[in-house]
């Protein structure tokens, strides 16, 4: 069962004593072919994928993301060839795959199974999409897609953050079933220097209030800060530093460059190999 894989694979880092590798990838950036070569070779080194739909109004996306959206819509990208995206990789693959998308596009899909929630979640399970992560979609108005990817079982992830109440994270987190994604900071997605002090009482509020591993993104630039990460956090998140990689490809072959930070930020998040020390609980 497609939720199955996400559950294992943070069961699977945990047991060796380390933080799951979460890779993020825009489909269709920058051409479907180029994606596609990226969505594998990022598979040989990340314990999960987070394939973002592309969207004209990314809201919790930073200048690197939204450009590589724009771009990807200009090339053709659209719901359907995500969802092609996330066939061809699970073909190859065994990697856990998530989509994360906002909700306009769920809303407004159009596919083989029908239109609208229920079919979008029908038409991504079939295409191999083991977790949905909704950023702009409350819990308490997303009854109805919850429903639907629980029968499905397609895993559910939303965010919290460091505003989050205590009551806000218990909440949010009732709602997910795959992981928690915690947000590193206020404010967009975007690669930066540091992790705010914060982060770790965020991961241990939402680890307390969900049962579930916690996944850290937005700013993790470095091996050096998906280490600091990792000591504290089940996942990290890496997006914005990977796409610009991605952007530097000139054809579906040059993934050396891509695939050598992939592997040296898998490599930072084994123990021993940076230092990390993985707290209990």
């Amino acid at each position: 069962m497609s939720g199955d894989r996400v559950r294992a694979a943070f069961a699977r880092a945990a047991g060796e004593g380390r933080a799951a590798l979460v890779a993020y990838l825009t489909a269709g950036f920058p051409d479907a072919d180029r994606s596609l070569a990226a969505g594998h070779a990022l598979a040989r080194h990340a314990d999960l994928i987070e394939v973002g739909l592309p969207f004209s109004d990314p809201l919790g996306d930073g200048p690197t993301i939204q450009r590589a959206s724009e771009a990807a819509l200009a090339a053709g990208a659209s719901t359907r060839s995500t969802l092609e995206l996330v066939r061809r990789l699970r073909g190859e693959t065994g990697v856990p795959i998530a989509v994360m998308t906002y909700y306009n596009p769920v809303f407004a899909y159009r596919g083989p199974a029908g239109s609208g929630e229920g079919a979008f979640v029908r038409d991504a399970a079939a295409a191999g999409v083991d977790a949905l992560i909704l950023p702009d979609l409350p819990p308490d108005e997303g009854e109805s897609l919850i429903e639907a990817a629980r029968e499905a079982d397609v895993a559910t992830v939303f965010l919290v953050a460091p505003t989050s109440t205590d009551e806000r994270i218990r909440r949010v987190t009732s709602a997910c079933t795959g992981f928690v994604y915690a947000v590193s900071v206020t404010g967009v997605t975007g690669a930066r220097d540091g992790v705010p002090d914060e982060v770790a009482d965020l991961v241990r509020r939402a680890r307390e209030a969900a049962g579930l591993p916690v996944a850290v993104g937005f700013g993790v630039a470095s091996p050096a800060t998906a280490a600091r990460v990792g000591r504290v956090a089940d996942g990290v998140v890496v997006g914005s530093a990977l796409v610009e990689r991605v952007g530097r490809m000139r054809d579906p072959a040059d993934v050396a460059e891509l695939e050598a930070f992939a592997g040296d930020l898998a490599a930072a998040l084994r123990p021993g190999d940076a230092g990390v020390s993985r707290r209990g609980g």
